[in-house]
């Protein structure tokens, strides 16, 4: 049985959350030598800014600005952590 390793994240209100993933699993998606918190933080921010985009790009009708800006700044974040566009990364430009 694979045991599992607990994660914490925190909002910034202070207040947080765990989750359980099975052990080993972070290091899989990691370099050799990065710190397991910050690929815990990749992937969540990776999630956080797909699902921007699906909401954004592939929505049926308009899109309310405030969301498209949400969108835009996601991917400006994805850019900073990343080095490169979101639709570099994924081959997906819109």
């Amino acid at each position: 049985m694979v045991d599992t390793e607990t994660y914490t994240i925190e909002g910034p209100d202070g207040d947080t959350d765990a989750f359980d993933l099975p052990a080993g699993l972070v290091d899989v998606l990691s370099e050799q030598g990065e710190n397991p918190a910050a690929v815990v933080g990749d992937v969540a921010l990776l999630s956080f800014v797909q699902r921007a985009h699906t909401v954004v790009h592939h929505a049926e009708g308009d899109v309310p600005a405030d969301l498209a800006e949400i969108n835009d700044v996601a991917e400006e974040l994805f850019e900073e952590r990343f080095g490169v566009s979101f639709g570099e990364a994924t081959g997906h430009q819109h």
